[in-house]
C-alpha cells in the first residue's frame, strides 16, 4: 500500500539531497571537529560550511549561529539562557498556543517561583496584542511566542511583537520550528532576538537544531562540558546531522517558490472535505497561515479513531503535538482558542510538503470521505 504522508509538521521525510551531504561524514570522514588533525579539520570544515548555509537561510552572521541537539533544546536554552542573564526580572512572557517544548519549561520554571504570563488568543488563533503589551514591563525578563502555530498554522504577528520588546528593551525568543521552509524567514528584518528551529521539520535528519542568537545578547548555556558552539552549548559537535541541517537549509530557501503550489494543494483537500463532508470546519484564520496547513473539526467524532482508520487506508496524519499525542483530550491549542468541545474532539491536523502531489490529495479526500462515513454510522454519537 502506498502511503500518503500529510503529517509534515510533525516530521518530515529526509531529502535525498540531505542525505548524500550526510554520507561521507558517516563512513570516512568521521574526525572530531575539536581535533587538529587531518579528519578533525574536514569535520571542522563542514560544520563551520553548515553554519554559513543556515547563517544564509536567516539573514544573519555566521558567528549568531550555534548548532543543539534539537528544536527542543534550543528552546530550553533560549528561554532558560536568557532568564538567567536578566536577573533581577523574573517574568515570562508566553502564548496560549505555544509547543509543549516552550509550555512545560515555562510551567517548570513557573513551580521555582519564576512568573509565566500566558497571553491568550481569540477563536481565529490571533494573539491578544494589547495583553502582551500589557505584560512586558520591566519586570519581564524575557518574551517567547512562536512565528507560526504547529497545530493550525496560523502566523502570528512576530515583527510587531519584536517592535514591543525592542521598545521595552527586553529579548524576544521565537519559536521558529514551523516557519523554517515555509515562509520567508528573516530575523534581521522580523527582529528578534533568538530564534530556535530543527532541522527534521524541513527535510532535514532528526536529533539536530540550531539556535540564532543576535550578537551581543547575553545567554547561559543550557549544556556544559567544553568549549564547543562558541561555549553556548559542550560537547563534540553531531557532525553529520549539521551537514544533513546546513543542505536542508540550503534547499529549504530554494525550495520556498514552490509553497504557492503547496497552498492550491492545500486549498483542494480543505475544500474538498468541507464541501463533501457535512458537520465540518477549519480550526483557525484562513487568511494568514502557513501554506502547508489545515486543521478540521469532525463533529461529534474522536480524531483517535479518525486517524486510526486512515492510517489503515494509508493516510498520515495527526491530531495536535506529536510531542503531546497518545492523549483522548482535545488539544490545549483549541482549547485556548475557545474551539467547541463537539469540534475540538474530532479536530485533525493535515500537514503538506514540497513532495505532496495532486494525485495524494485527490485520493486522500476519497479515503478521508469514506472514513468518516464509516465512523459515523457505526460509531455511538458524542453530545
Amino acid at each position: 500500500m502506498d502511503v500518503i504522508y500529510l503529517d509534515n509538521n510533525a516530521t518530515t521525510r529526509l531529502a535525498p539531497e540531505v542525505l548524500e551531504a550526510m554520507m561521507p561524514y558517516l563512513t570516512d570522514s568521521y574526525g572530531n571537529p575539536s581535533s587538529i588533525h587531518r579528519l578533525g579539520q574536514q569535520a571542522r570544515h563542514a560544520v563551520e560550511q553548515a553554519r554559513g548555509q543556515v547563517a544564509q537561510m536567516l539573514g544573519c552572521a555566521e558567528s549568531e549561529v550555534f548548532f543543539t541537539g534539537g528544536g527542543t533544546e534550543a528552546i530550553n536554552t533560549a528561554i532558560e539562557g536568557l532568564l538567567a542573564c536578566r536577573a533581577p526580572r523574573r517574568r515570562i512572557v508566553t502564548s496560549a498556543v505555544e509547543h509543549p517544548a516552550t509550555r512545560q519549561p515555562c510551567d517548570r520554571l513557573q513551580r521555582q517561583g519564576i512568573e509565566v504570563l500566558t497571553v491568550r488568543v481569540n477563536r481565529r488563533g490571533e494573539l491578544d496584542m494589547d495583553a502582551l503589551a500589557a505584560a512586558i514591563d520591566d519586570r519581564t525578563a524575557v518574551v517567547s511566542v512562536m512565528w507560526a502555530n504547529n497545530e493550525t498554522g496560523v502566523i502570528l504577528p512576530v515583527e510587531e511583537i519584536a517592535s514591543l520588546c525592542r521598545a521595552a528593551g527586553v529579548p524576544f525568543h521565537c519559536d521558529g520550528t514551523q516557519a523554517i521552509g515555509k515562509i520567508p524567514v528573516d530575523v534581521k528584518a522580523a527582529g528578534m532576538d533568538a530564534l530556535s528551529f530543527a532541522a527534521h521539520k524541513f527535510h532535514g535528519p532528526k536529533g539536530v537544531g540550531a539556535l540564532y542568537v543576535r550578537r551581543g545578547l547575553r545567554l547561559r548555556p543550557l549544556v556544559v562540558g567544553g568549549p564547543q558552539e562558541q561555549g553556548r552549548r559542550g560537547g563534540t559537535e553531531n557532525v553529520p546531522g549539521i551537514v544533513g541541517l546546513g543542505k536542508a537549509a540550503e534547499l529549504a530557501a530554494a525550495h520556498l517558490p514552490d509553497m504557492p503550489r503547496v497552498a492550491l494543494l492545500r486549498d483542494r483537500l480543505e475544500q474538498g472535505i468541507l464541501g463533501r463532508i457535512p458537520d465540518t470546519r477549519v480550526n483557525g484564520r484562513t487568511d494568514l497561515r502557513l501554506p502547508n496547513t489545515t486543521n478540521i473539526g469532525f463533529a461529534r467524532l474522536q480524531a483517535e479513531a479518525i486517524l486510526l482508520l486512515l492510517s489503515e487506508q494509508g493516510v498520515c496524519a495527526s491530531a495536535g503535538s506529536a510531542c503531546s499525542s497518545g492523549s483522548l483530550e482535545p488539544s490545549p491549542v483549541l482549547r485556548a482558542m475557545g474551539i467547541e468541545e463537539v469540534y475540538a474532539h474530532g479536530s485533525v491536523r493535515f500537514s503538506l510538503s514540497r513532495y505532496t502531489t495532486g494525485p495524494e490529495i485527490d485520493r486522500a479526500m476519497e479515503i478521508i470521505e469514506r472514513a468518516v462515513a464509516k465512523l459515523r454510522q457505526t460509531l455511538p454519537v458524542m453530545a
